[in-house]
């Protein structure tokens, strides 16, 4: 009995900060709504929290005008071409060099996995200024391919590490029966591979897509006014916050709800991925 109520306990505990960490974080969110539906003049007056006094104050001015501001259209536009190409290429090259890391033998893997370690610990940081040189010298500084390879480049050691420990944990006699049945590589890759590890391949696609989209520092540098994203778009709007509030709210509100929507269609892959090593 007294087991029971401990387990009892212990689930209205879990559900109760499951519940805290909700309302944390989705009153940010709820508020930016609101503040994108005020005007200027009412965010200036008052906090968000007002409109539960006075509805009058929501209104679709802010939406409206943003949809006429060519700066915020353009850089949402630009932040689609980035975000897409560079989550679907260190997606697939990741999970291609993933499978040749887990289960294909050649000279030198285990010296070239533990290179590919290596580079996790690298910042970003350290590569803007010589790929900056080196992007204006071929001729892809101020371009959505200069940023979209950035990404790319930066974002492929995570990815290999984490897709070849979930391949490599695959059990091996399903990949012997597949090529007991005539199966090659490539077969093998896309009809076992593959649809085992679509949890973690999903995951990872959340995270690549997620941080390419909320990024402005590679943005910042490696593109011009006309491949800057929503990010860089949204930032030159705050000259004086005062004044630009209600372009900044309705647009940052804009930002955050594409990759919302993205984490919530494909959240049952992100909780299978995460959950994957857990049990076995």
């Amino acid at each position: 009995m007294s087991a029971r109520l401990v387990r009892l306990v212990g689930r209205g505990f879990l559900h109760a900060l499951l519940v805290v960490v909700a309302l944390v974080w989705l009153v940010p969110t709820f508020g930016l709504f609101l503040t994108s539906l005020r005007s200027a003049p009412d965010n200036n007056a008052g906090g968000w929290w007002t409109v539960f006094t006075r509805p009058a104050q929501l209104t679709l001015d802010n939406y409206s005008g943003l949809l006429k501001n060519e700066s915020i259209l353009d850089g949402f536009v630009n932040t689609v071409l980035i975000a897409v190409p560079s989550t679907l290429l260190v997606v697939g090259i990741a999970a291609l060099a993933a499978y040749a890391f887990a289960w294909l033998e050649f000279p030198g893997r285990d010296w070239l996995f533990l290179g590919v370690v290596a580079l996790l610990v690298v910042p970003v940081q350290i590569g803007l200024i010589p790929l900056s040189e080196l992007f204006g010298a071929v001729g892809l500084m101020g371009t959505v391919t200069g940023v979209v390879l950035f990404h790319v480049a930066f974002g492929l050691p995570f990815a290999i590490f984490l897709l070849r420990n979930f391949f490599a944990a695959i059990p091996a006699s399903l990949l012997e029966a597949a090529r007991i049945d005539g199966g090659r590589d490539w077969t093998i890759f896309f009809r076992v591979i593959l649809p085992l590890g679509l949890p973690a391949i999903a995951s990872l696609g959340i995270f690549q897509f997620l941080w390419v989209w909320n990024d402005l520092l590679i943005a910042l540098i490696f593109a011009d006014r006309d491949s800057q994203p929503l990010t860089v778009a949204l930032q030159q709007q705050t000259r004086s916050f005062a004044s630009s509030v209600d372009v900044i709210s309705a647009g940052s509100f804009l930002s955050l709800i594409v990759p919302l929507a993205v984490f919530f269609a494909f959240q049952r892959y992100f909780v299978q991925g995460v959950l994957a090593g857990s049990v076995k």
